[in-house]
């Protein structure tokens, strides 16, 4: 038995045995055999066949049982009737893995889902890749396991970028417009339906692969997120960013049960959350998929947001100025040295060199002005990356433009990309092949840029230390009313505004009383969540007349819920401060974190941060802060136009609380809100004067 590792064997086969393989090589069967000759793979093919003696010139064996050794991998290509059969016979011969390519499985219903057990019991320890993929293709190696049409093309171009993608479709895709602007691939590999082989085994694999230096992902769903992350922090030590698209970005699917939380944190915020926190960059459109993971692998590092823009075509520099203008970039103008070199270049009067963007018009296809000029910029302490706007003037002579910028990359680790316009896919494959990332879109310009500054910029997370176990009140199941949610917070630390339980309208009197000052009035009750839209909450009353509103409440409330409620809440006011939300919600990727701006508007603001809870621990105090900081009401805590500063401080203890309250209750938890935290002065610390909790 080898001690290569199976998933070593299955990417980088010695021996390939292809399971119903066809004569006929324009068939999907006849297609992998046909490929893998097509493009050189060296190793050891045994077409498997009963019906054939030879197939395209190799020796065709009957079955599994014949193979005259036992192959690194199967290739699959029967239907789902069959394909479990040539999967225990691959494991019977101790293959190291199968590629399944028949559908009809996981995803067919209570029928596919018996097949999907008879496959992964036929399987036993061999390792799958699929079913209902299409494989994969080592470009590196020259191993093409895939029978994709994008195969057919003829010249791939070698490089640093492994993609995994959970549609076999998209594979294809991604590799043919690799080829077609000569961006540089290694591996590529279709996950399927994941019965075994899912994105964070090959993630992992990917983290030791000397020939990958950028992994780009195709994200339908991550089943298991600790798995996910654990994979891509070790890519992100490795020094591999990760790029990521993740398809189903709609909110049509996401449902609040009880909280805003709900609607706020639907299920797309929690791969926000999951990606940022694992350094993943996710991709905000599929073009951007390439392109990302394009700039990435240049190898070059971007220190700073000031961009240099070099053109001969004004109009289009301003339609690449305003994509960056919009990516937050700056396009500051040359300094003074800088602009005296650009000037010493100038050969008409017609150029303009001494601000950005820098027009050299047409005396920009002297090679000799357009290598003084990227150079001067690259050396410049004024700008972190150039963008060479490659014009339609530019356009006759395609290996001048390119040879001349490669020319100047040896001289600088800064980023130096090429914008062609109009469309031109022959200069844009020829600057890919130069080594200089070309792009067709002056938004994605933009993009891969913001992409890179992430990639420099990301630390990872620092493990929070450990937590004090609190007491936790005794609750049942259901949703629990807002006292007893209340409880629960201060069990943990956060503090929570005085109030008072009463029945009728003379204890609401004494009740206000006792709490001096004006008070608020509330329904108390486990099946009204939303108190104000059933008109169960009263603010600024005092005990003259919180008797009589009570009453009229109580009227409200049963006319607009049908249900009458019992008890209420007599609560001191809060003075001041900054409301905020802070909830937290279960979804199939694991427990979400979200801070926002709250109050009855927190769903019609939707600012909001939010951070995963993994590994079954709360947030540190570094994370906490840095959620407080990432909300675009984050000036209004910090003394925005000379208001109080708010004690962020406090805050921050308040989420580190919440998400321990979390880690400690575990599956128990479904749901939890406190809307609004009250953040005071500072010194004054936090007061939670809503709150509702779910418990499973």
């Amino acid at each position: 038995m080898s001690q290569i590792p199976a998933i070593s064997r299955l990417l980088k086969p010695r021996s390939v045995a292809v399971i119903g393989a066809s004569a006929d090589p324009t068939k999907t069967a006849g297609r992998p055999i046909a490929y893998l000759q097509k493009h050189g793979y060296t190793g050891s093919i045994y077409p498997v066949n009963p019906k054939a003696d030879e197939i395209a010139g190799l020796k065709a064996y009957p079955d599994i049982a014949s193979l005259p050794e036992t192959p690194d991998v199967g290739l699959v290509l029967v239907g789902v009737e069959r394909a479990h059969l040539a999967v225990r016979d691959l494991a019977a011969r101790g293959c190291a893995a199968a590629i399944v390519l028949a559908g009809g499985y996981g995803e067919a219903g209570e029928a596919g889902q018996a097949r999907d057990k008879e496959l992964r019991e036929a399987a036993g320890a061999m390792r799958i890749l699929g079913p209902n993929t299409i494989g994969m293709v080592n470009v590196t190696d020259g191993i093409p396991l895939s029978p994709t049409g994008a195969l057919a093309m003829s010249n791939f171009t070698v490089g640093g970028i492994s993609l995994v993608a959970q549609s076999g479709g998209i594979m294809g895709s991604l590799l043919s417009h690799a080829a077609a602007r000569c961006i540089g691939v290694s591996k590529l590999i279709s996950t399927g339906n994941e019965m075994d082989l899912d994105l964070s085994d090959l993630i992992d694999w990917m983290a030791d692969d000397p020939d990958t230096t950028v992994i780009a992902l195709y994200v339908e769903a991550i089943r298991n997120a600790a798995k996910f992350r654990a994979a891509a922090l070790k890519a992100a030590r490795a020094g591999k960013p990760i790029v990521a698209f993740k398809v189903g970005r709609s909110e049509a699917g996401s449902r609040a049960v009880v909280s805003h939380t709900g609607a706020l944190a639907g299920a797309d915020r929690s791969y926000d959350a999951l990606f940022a926190q694992s350094g993943v960059i996710r991709a905000p459109s599929f073009s951007s998929l390439l392109d990302i993971p394009l700039g990435l692998a240049s190898g070059r590092r971007l220190a700073g947001d000031r961009i240099a823009i070099l053109t001969s075509t004004g109009g289009v520099a301003a339609l690449v100025s305003d994509s960056l203008g919009v990516g937050r970039f700056s396009m500051p103008a040359p300094d003074a040295d800088t602009a005296a070199k650009l000037r010493a270049l100038q050969t008409s009067d017609s150029a303009v060199l001494d601000r950005n963007p820098i027009d050299v018009t047409l005396a920009g296809l002297e090679p000799k002005l357009l290598t003084g000029a990227i150079n001067a910029i690259l050396e410049s302490p004024s700008f972190d990356a150039v963008v060479v706007i490659i014009g339609s003037s530019s356009l006759a002579k395609p290996d001048l433009m390119a040879n001349t910028i490669k020319s100047c990359l040896p001289g600088s680790n800064k980023p130096v990309f090429a914008y062609v316009s109009p469309f031109a896919p022959e200069i844009t494959a020829k600057l890919g092949a130069s080594g200089v990332p070309a792009f067709t879109t002056p938004e994605n310009i933009a993009v891969v840029l913001a992409g890179m500054l992430k990639a420099a910029t990301w630390r990872e997370p620092s493990a929070p230390g450990p937590a004090a176990k609190a007491h936790i009140p005794s609750f049942g199941p259901g949703v629990l009313d807002e006292r007893q949610s209340k409880e629960l917070f201060a069990a943990f630390g956060v503090s929570v505004v005085p109030e008072i339980v009463v029945i009728n309208g003379s204890q609401a009197e004494q009740a206000a009383r006792d709490l001096g000052g004006k008070v608020a009035l509330k329904v108390l009750s486990e099946k009204i969540p939303h108190k104000s839209e059933a008109g169960g909450v009263a603010v600024n009353l005092t005990e003259d007349d919180i008797a009589a509103r009570l009453v009229r409440m109580t009227q409200e409330v049963a006319e607009r819920t049908s249900v009458t409620p019992e008890r209420f809440l007599v609560q001191q006011m809060v003075g001041g401060g900054q409301e905020m939300i802070l909830g937290l919600k279960r979804d199939p990727l694991g427990v979400v974190i979200l801070l926002g701006a709250g109050g009855v508007s927190a769903e019609l603001m939707g600012d909001t941060s939010v951070r995963m809870l993994v590994d079954g621990s709360g947030l540190g105090r570094e994370e906490a802060l840095a959620m407080i900081r990432e909300l675009k009401s984050w000036p209004l805590l910090d003394g925005y136009r000379k208001r109080p500063k708010a004690d962020v401080a406090a805050l921050a203890d308040a989420i580190v609380a919440f998400s321990t309250m979390s880690a400690q209750l575990g599956g128990r938890i479904a749901e939890a809100e406190i809307n609004p935290l009250f953040v005071l002065e500072v010194g004054h610390g936090v007061v939670a004067a809503d709150g509702l909790v779910m418990l499973r």
